[in-house]
């Protein structure tokens, strides 16, 4: 168990605004290399400036995490600038709002690029490289991880 955050390395999709910026805050507290991953550039130069005010190390990169070639760019530059991450949060998600038979196809396939595709990015790009740093990925999901991940990315 990790009890010395100072120095280790967390990604977070969906990190530069609500509970993402929240864990980012505590990261940079306890000293932590913060990724900060999100789709709103004004949002996550906001929150870089923010956290590296306070001293943290921050790579904050605009991402789509339903695009499997992002991921993968994302995944090379943490490894370049801080190596293997210790914490990977996948966050990042959406939701079409109204009556979901009421939603398009359109806002289907959104809802389940940034909810199931992000998190199956996440993990199949950083589980490799945490493993080798012994970290924890975390879905952040509304409930604990199952022995079936595929249903947990899609609840």
């Amino acid at each position: 168990m990790i009890t010395n955050f100072k120095g280790k390395t967390a990604v977070l999709t969906g990190g530069a605004s609500g509970f993402g910026l929240e864990c980012a805050r505590i990261g940079a507290k306890l000293g932590m290399n913060l990724v900060l991953v999100d789709v709103q550039q004004d949002a996550l130069d906001k929150a870089r400036a923010e956290l590296e005010a306070q001293g943290a190390q921050v790579l904050a990169q605009r991402v789509d995490v339903s695009h499997a070639d992002q991921m993968q760019a994302l995944a090379k530059a943490v490894a370049q600038r801080f190596g293997a991450p210790n914490f990977v949060f996948n966050n990042a998600g959406v939701a079409a709002g109204g009556l979901v038979w009421e939603n398009t196809l359109e806002d289907w396939q959104w809802v389940m690029g940034v909810n199931l595709w992000g998190v199956i990015h996440g993990v199949r790009l950083f589980t490799p490289m945490m493993l080798a740093a012994a970290g924890l990925v975390l879905p952040a999901g509304r409930r604990a991880p199952s022995a079936v991940p595929q249903q947990d990315a899609s609840r």
